[in-house]
């Protein structure tokens, strides 16, 4: 069976909770990529990492992400 198969027969709360943990490994990767763009001083090392508004996407992948864990939360409890 596909990943898609098997990810579209996992019940909501099971798909609420692995894509909440995505969005949080985004936003580790994310938070990684700032702070190494932080360090960056000079203008030649800043073209090198690059310009994206990693703060940004950090923030909106963390509170979606908890979001998503938050709501899915209850059901997988449940379970237990």
């Amino acid at each position: 069976m596909d990943m898609i198969a098997q990810f579209e027969l996992m019940s909501d709360a099971a798909q609420l909770a692995l894509l909440g943990g995505l969005l949080w490994a985004f936003a580790a990767i994310a938070a990684i990529m700032e702070r190494r763009r932080s360090r960056a001083r000079d203008i030649d090392r800043l073209e090198q990492v690059g310009w994206v508004p990693w703060m940004g996407l950090f923030m909106l992948a963390a509170l979606l992400g908890g979001g998503c864990l938050a709501m899915s939360l209850p059901a997988v409890l449940g379970g237990l």
